[in-house]
Order: C-alpha cells, then structure tokens, then sequence
C-alpha cells in the first residue's frame, strides 16, 4: 500500500521503508523473531563438519542416545504387542461425539489404565547416563578426570563458581531481586514497586531481549505472564487459534496408544499433586494436542535426539510405509506432564497455553531428557551438580557416596523435571523466571547442589540412602532465591 503513495521515490526507498517498519510496529516484531530464532537455534557449525554434528557433536553421545531411543520404541511396540492394542487407529464416531462433548472435563473419565505402565522413569535414565563412557578415554588414564567420584563418568567441561558467579552476576547479594524478603541493601517493598514500574515499561516496549534482561531479577507475579510470552515471542494470533483447534480436531478423530500413557501420567502425578490437581483438563488437552503437533518435529535439527518412526501394519521395514510416532517425535516418559503443570497458573486460555508450553519445551525441556554434551543437557547438569558437590562440600559428598547414598540419585529426579512438583509453585515460577532470563537450565544444576548445602548438617548424620532421601523428601517449605544467592555468592571458593 506505502509503494503506492506518490511520497515514495526510488532513490530513497529503503529509508523509506526502515521508517514504515518503525511506525507500524513492524521492526519490534522483526527484531523480536530474530532475536527468539538466535535463542533457540545452536550457533553455527565449522562449514566442514557433517550435518550430525548439528545435532550432537561428540560421536559417543549420539550413539547412546540412538540406542536408548531403540530401548524406548522397543518398550512402546512390545506394550502394543502385549494389550494388543494399536499404535493408531481412527476412532469411531461415537466416540469422537463423546470426547468433543467431554472435552473440558476429560478428567471425570476413568478409563481402566492399569495395564499401562510408563515407557520409563527418570531412574531408568539415570541408570543409562551412569553408564555413558568416551571410548578415547578408556585406556589412557586422564588423571585430572579419574579424580571425579560421582555417578557420571563422562569428561565434559563444566563451570565452577567463580564462572557461575560472572554468568549469574544479576543474582549478587548486592543486587535487588524478587523472591529475597529481607535483602539488607534495599527495602523490598521500595524495590518491588519500581520493579513492577520497569516491568510495565518493558511490556509497553514489546521488545523480548529487553524482557528477557529483565526476568533475571525475577517477574512481578501479575507481569509474569505477559513477560514470558514476549520473551517466548508467542502473541496468539487467529491463526494460532486455528492451529489449535485442528490439533485438537485430530486428537478427536484419532485414538493414539500415547494418550492412554499421557492419561496415566497426568493420574500418576498432576492429580495426585495439592498445587496441580484442579488443572486436570488442562493438562489433557495440551498433552494430547502436543503429541499431535507435527511443528515440534522442528526441533530435532538442534537435538541430539531422532524422532522414532513406526512403520503402517503389514509394511515393517518399508522406508515409504515409515510414519513419525507419535507425530510430534516425543515419546512421553512418567513425569512428563509436569513441565505443563506450572504454566497452568499463568494461562488459562488453552490455545495460548498450549503455544507457551511447546515453546519452552522446543527451547528448554528436550534437554531434560535426551543425551548429548550441551551446556544445559541433562548429563552436564548432573556433573555440574556432582562437581559442585564435591568441590564445596567435599565431607558430605564422600559421607554420602560412602553409605551409598550417591547425591544424583536423589537429585536426579528433580532436575529432570526442572524442579516442578517438588518446589512450591510461587518459588518454582520464581526459578523458571531466571531460566528464561539466563537462557539456560544450569541454574538448576546450581539449585540442587545448594539444596544440600542447606540440608549439610542432617545430612551428614544419616547412614543410608533411605534416611538421605527423607531428609530431602519435602523441599516445599525451600525459598528458592536466598539458596541459590547464598550458594553462589556467600560459599568461600
């Protein structure tokens, strides 16, 4: 339309379009999705490395991904074989009527699950990761890393404190933060009111780099919403409302074996869970509509991880016959619907929800569970912690490891689900906040070696895993930012 005002001359037409991005909004926009694309997509390769390397660059790591990924698929087709029951079938009409009618109340439904079981559980995981070796490393003793007691015994380069100190700087004693009562610098409530100020700022602006700057030193809990989504780059258009609902339509017209582990999952853990239980419903319609949601296959280009494919009955072994399952590449593992569960509390429009959850799982939580050398890969989360351990708390990490008691194996569970189910929902928004603001899951890491830090002294009396695991059984009374603060910046290092 703007090509056609007489105003516009050639000679002066890219200006001229620079200033028309300005004033429509556009160059926010434009910024914006260039700046969510550099967030999420790894930094380029050497020209001459292999496409492979995209996705994992150390050739043992991919290995083992491969062939846990053959275990998981294996475990999914022999639950087919065993309850004869197909991967996928068309449901009939009858049935697709019933679900629509019932689609805001799927958590009434009882359906017999118990011949379900979990494809697997985070210690089926762990037990694989504890298993991970470098075959360059096997023969040659490489003195510096033999030193390393804990379960993992993989050489990759973590941070130590004085790293983690420079990379969380926002997180000083010195500097305001949300979620700190008593910070002696400054009154709390002085900080709070121009932090929400700034808040508003930032929203008005719509820039994400500017939000996600922002949401280190935490969220206003009325802003947080808003400020997740700007930084997510997620607006909610019609068409992502359209998206939606023909995820939804295919899960009504197509009964997956997933669902009935996706159903199980959401018994198993939301229900069960005083925080999350009301969000029932919710948690039904985005998983389902995930495991459909074909624009998730996306990530793989910058995973380690390969989505399985299945092959059409009578056709096994037909490259043509192969299809992705479930469609989205994710086979879910028991837990898994708690990475939506806390996003319940801050969107309670499905479609929008949904958006934010694939979003935060194509950036963040994939990590959580598949095997590769990434910084915020799980299995440099889990050296980071044991380095962190044994580093700053030497007597209780051999006390621990002496009665066998190895530290990861109570931590594990709470990385891999990012903490969420085991911190108080207030305090596990406040620790999302930063991994948004920080681009990055290490903090987790950090958390966890500062949540033994904090328990040291009962830890140090216990004389077996069970008695540890007790002690640590309740971390919902924990006020996530004084642990991390006095971890980080009160340990003597």
């Amino acid at each position: 339309v703007s090509l056609h005002n007489p105003d516009i001359k050639l000679e002066s037409l890219k200006e001229d379009i620079k200033d028309f991005l300005k004033t429509s909004g556009w160059e926010k926009k434009l910024q914006n999705a260039v700046y969510s694309e550099l967030n999420v997509f790894p930094s380029p390769c050497h020209p001459a490395a292999p496409p492979e390397h995209m996705k994992e660059p150390l050739a043992y790591m991919r290995k083992a991904q491969g062939s846990w990924e053959k275990r998981i698929l294996k475990s999914l087709n022999s639950m087919s074989t065993e309850l004869s029951i197909p991967l996928a079938q068309k449901r009939p009409v009858s049935e697709q009527k019933e679900l629509l009618n019932k689609w805001n109340e799927m958590g009434t439904d009882e359906p017999d699950l118990s011949l379900f079981r979990p494809v697997y559980a985070p210690k089926d995981f762990l037990e694989v990761l504890m298993n991970l070796r470098n075959p360059n490393y096997e023969n040659g003793e490489q003195p510096s890393f033999r030193n390393h007691l804990g379960l993992i015994q993989v050489p990759l380069k973590v941070k130590d404190i004085p790293e983690l100190k420079e990379d969380f700087s926002e997180l000083g004693l010195n500097i305001g933060q949300l979620g700190i009562d008593d910070s002696s610098q400054v009154p709390p409530e002085f900080f709070e009111n121009e932090h929400v100020r700034v808040g508003q700022k930032v929203l008005v602006e719509q820039d994400s780099a500017a939000a996600q700057q922002y949401v280190r030193q935490g969220c206003p809990t009325a802003l947080r919403a808003d400020l997740w989504a700007l930084i997510l780059n997620i607006s909610n258009q019609p068409e992502d409302i359209l998206y939606y609902e023909q995820l939804k339509s295919n899960v009504i017209q197509h009964d997956l074996l997933v669902d009935s582990l996706i159903y199980k999952d959401v018994k198993l853990t939301a229900s069960n869970d005083d925080y999350y239980f009301v969000f029932e419903d919710y948690l039904y319609q985005v998983l389902l509509c995930f495991s459909r949601d074909t624009s998730v296959l996306e990530h793989f280009t910058y995973s380690s991880a390969t989505p399985p494919k299945s092959y059409i009955r009578g056709k096994l072994g037909m490259e043509e016959y192969a299809v992705f399952y479930p469609p989205n590449g994710v086979i879910p593992f028991h837990g898994f619907s708690m990475y939506v569960a806390p996003l319940c509390f801050l969107y309670h429009e499905p479609s929008k929800l949904y958006q934010i959850f694939r979003e935060m799982y194509v950036r963040f939580f994939f990590r959580l569970h598949s095997i590769s050398s990434h910084p915020s890969g799980i299995v440099s989360l889990c050296l980071l912690f044991e380095t962190l351990l044994q580093t700053h708390l030497p007597q209780l990490f051999y006390h621990l490891r002496e009665i066998g008691a190895q530290p990861l194996r109570i931590s594990f569970k709470w990385m891999v689900r990012a903490f969420s189910g085991y911190l108080a929902t207030d305090q596990l928004l406040l620790l999302w906040d930063r991994i948004l603001g920080y681009n990055s899951l290490e903090i987790l890491a950090v958390l966890a070696a500062a949540v033994f830090a904090f328990r040291a002294v009962n830890l140090m009396e216990v004389t077996s895993l069970a008695a540890a695991e007790a002690v640590l059984a309740d971390l919902s009374t924990l006020k996530v930012m004084p642990l991390l603060q006095i971890f980080l910046f009160a340990t003597v290092t």
